[in-house]
């Protein structure tokens, strides 16, 4: 093995519990369940020797990890990491005619148009593009044998194909709460998930 990935979601924000979109044009905070999720995780992981934490340009990611980054781990902003950006729709709710665009936007993913986006946002082959990048980063620094990335659901679905090889149609298979943590290990230039949908430091 010559990487360890520890990847974990964002805690919870008032917009995830309101059922508003967020996107990459929102930056809010976590929330109080949030910054408890948060605990939760660094409570659980506090003694793994992560040598890097690496997040998105945003602050829920970096709030997330707030534990690890206080007690003294390197840290580093790649946005590469960001959330999709979803255009028109961020910050609007959920409502009906939002429900509606979203179902027709997944249609066109899963029939493999990966370039279909809303007005002003990203499309997922936008988003994989700049995750690779991030990637890129993340595996030549060869000295950090362990690191933890603190990213969004989205782009968490798609950074996960991204390293399994899995086409973006089938990013719906990797579930998505808030702070579940997806391990995976680096041989040569394989990746393999060996613990999946993580979320046993919230029970």
């Amino acid at each position: 093995m010559d990487k360890e990935l520890y990847i974990i979601r964002h805690g919870e924000t008032d917009l995830n519990k309101q059922g508003i979109v967020q996107g990459r044009g929102i930056n809010s905070d976590l929330n109080d369940t949030g910054r408890m999720q948060a605990a939760a995780f660094y409570k659980a992981y506090k003694a793994v020797p992560f040598d890097k934490v690496y997040t998105s340009k945003l602050k829920r990611t970096h709030q997330t990890v707030k534990g690890f980054i206080d007690a003294g781990t390197p840290w580093e902003q790649l946005e590469g990491l960001d959330e999709l950006a979803w255009g028109i729709w961020e910050g609007k709710p959920n409502d009906e005619n939002a429900i509606c665009a979203f179902k027709g936007l997944m249609e066109q993913w899963e029939a493999g148009d990966y370039d279909a986006h809303f007005e002003g946002g990203e499309s997922p082959n936008d988003v994989v593009k700049r995750e690779q990048q991030a990637l890129d980063i993340i595996k030549a620094a060869t000295n950090e044998k362990r690191v933890l990335v603190c990213m969004h659901g989205r782009a968490m679905r798609l950074f996960l194909c991204l390293l399994t090889n899995k086409p973006i149609a089938e990013m719906t298979a990797f579930p998505h709460q808030n702070t579940t943590l997806y391990k995976v290990e680096l041989s040569g230039d394989q990746f393999v998930i060996t613990e999946f949908n993580n979320t046993d430091h919230l029970k």
